[in-house]
């Protein structure tokens, strides 16, 4: 059976890619009896007279998966947050960072529309830049209407499947337009009403790069919810804390209100960041509270 990767999903039909063209496919029924769907980004086997009428029959194994957004086999994400209209998210970047670190996935962050920043907001973005890069994350700084900015993005990009999210109205949408020209993906302007970006992006797709490599642009949303996660393992998706809990007296330390805690140390000698802190507790007492709910 030929192979190939799934690079858009729309209306319970796959487009599978490989070397012969793209082949519009369906999902064998025995995918939903396992409870399995595919995801763009998979690798499958798939049987197809003809391109237009393809069934896929083999989902091979998946390195990583999203679930929002829906995606697998991706080498990063690039989590896109802009300076303005709306307004730097933290609290919002620092649960994508979350959500990427359990998964497996690479993050690099990426602040928009920088020719937006106004100067009273300069020195609040470089403290958290200088945050960010101290724990190891990347950070790229990018308008559409400046060249460079889009060209010091290319290296991180090309020859990778790379997933690009965040919140709505950020301009992910516009980075993909202005990153490929002639793909002419729909953008809406932000709602003044609402503070936020409209919905424009409705499926998953990966998009091939002039230099190589995939891009998905994805739904754009505003909230993640910690659902699936344990209140003992969210520590080890912070580096800052997850270089430091072997070093906490108690095991499974939630770094709150035991002592001997090397994460709580290390915060009150102003070694981790207050607004990184701050969001963990925050985090962690919403994952009890689900727990409490279910």
């Amino acid at each position: 059976m030929p192979k190939g990767q799934i690079v858009k999903a729309l209306s319970g039909f796959y487009y599978v890619e490989n070397e012969d063209g793209i082949f519009q496919c369906r999902a064998r029924g025995i995918f939903r009896k396992r409870k399995v769907s595919p995801l763009v980004g998979d690798w499958v086997e798939f049987d197809a007279e003809n391109r237009t009428d393809g069934y896929i029959m083999v989902l091979n194994k998946r390195k990583n998966e999203l679930v929002r957004p829906p995606i697998a086999n991706v080498d990063q994400a690039i989590l896109i947050f802009s300076v303005e209209k709306p307004s730097f998210n933290p609290v919002l970047l620092d649960r994508f960072l979350v959500h990427v670190e359990a998964n497996n996935v690479e993050p690099i962050i990426c602040l928009s529309k920088v020719d937006l920043e106004r100067d009273e907001e300069k020195d609040a973005m470089i403290s958290y830049v200088e945050d960010y890069k101290k724990l190891g994350y990347e950070v790229l700084k990018t308008s559409i209407y400046i060249e460079e900015t889009l060209k010091s993005l290319e290296p991180f990009i090309n020859g990778k499947v790379s997933v690009f999210a965040g919140q709505s109205g950020v301009g992910k949408s516009s980075l993909l337009n202005a990153l490929k020209p002639g793909i002419n993906i729909e953008t809406n302007e932000i709602s003044k009403s609402l503070g936020r970006g409209k919905h424009t992006t409705r499926h998953v797709e990966l998009i091939s790069l002039n230099g190589g490599g995939y891009v998905a642009d994805t739904p754009g949303f505003s909230s993640l919810d910690f659902i699936d996660f344990k209140a003992e393992d969210l520590s080890l998706y912070f580096p800052e804390m997850r270089q430091r809990i072997n070093d906490c007296k108690f095991r499974q330390c939630t770094h709150v209100n035991e002592p001997g805690c090397a994460v709580k140390d290390a915060f009150n000698k102003g070694e981790i960041a207050p607004h990184r802190y701050t969001h963990y507790v925050e985090f962690l007492d919403e994952i009890k509270k689900q727990k409490r709910r279910y």
